[in-house]
């Protein structure tokens, strides 16, 4: 979808800041918010797709003063409710209005074996590439209103392909219907000139990694 989330190549965001030894949670309750984050998926209703597109619904003035972690607790926020996992009511009260399902608990002994079975992206499919490696493809200038992983800054432009990683679930299907409809995968070589025009360097590239459906023979 179209949203500010999509923050690759837009003006006036400023440099990117980088914080020498950083750390990977900069307070507790970030590390609890992943960690509660990861505890819900193990009930399966929801896949990571989805994950990503309850975070790109967030307003976009809160997404811009957002934290990362703050966003990632309002999409979990938002699929608890919208899965009738909880109400909005326990979240504003942080009291529960009926007894917890035992079969519902992860518990803390059972998390390793969890995260060693989590559902994996790529897909033993049988099916075929549109494209090989070298040849000459064109991001499909598409503005959908549900998810994509197509960047903005990327439709319409013409590419290369560099590589096919093979056969993987399709997260634009995937995060609004469920639907896997798995296709290959391919890492596009695109000349920063094709993105940025004639100011970027003649000899800078940047690698994209796009789907079957997001790409045609150009």
């Amino acid at each position: 979808m179209n949203g500010v989330h999509d923050m690759g190549g837009m003006h006036g965001m400023g440099p990117v800041e980088i914080e020498r030894n950083e750390p990977v949670f900069h307070s507790k309750w970030e590390a609890r918010v992943f960690a509660l984050t990861v505890a819900a998926a193990f009930l399966r209703r929801w896949n990571i797709d989805m994950g990503r597109h309850s975070r790109e619904r967030m307003p976009p003035a809160e997404y811009l003063a957002a934290t990362y972690y703050e966003r990632w607790l309002f999409g979990l926020q938002k699929l608890l409710v919208e899965e009738g996992l909880v109400t909005a009511g326990e979240l504003e009260t942080a009291h529960a209005e009926s007894k917890v399902d035992d079969a519902r608990t992860l518990r803390a002994a059972d998390v390793a074996n969890y995260l060693r079975h989590r559902v994996r992206t790529r897909v033993e499919a049988d099916v075929r590439p549109r494209f090989r490696p070298g040849d000459r493809v064109i991001a499909r200038n598409t503005h959908p209103t549900g998810h994509t992983r197509l960047p903005r800054y990327a439709r319409g432009r013409r590419g290369v392909i560099d590589r096919d990683h093979g056969v993987f679930i399709f997260p634009d299907t995937n995060a609004m219907s469920r639907n896997r409809k798995p296709q290959h995968l391919y890492t596009v070589r695109f000349a920063a000139r094709e993105l940025w025009g004639s100011d970027a360097s003649a000899r800078d590239s940047v690698y994209v990694n796009l789907w079957d459906d997001h790409l045609d023979p150009a």
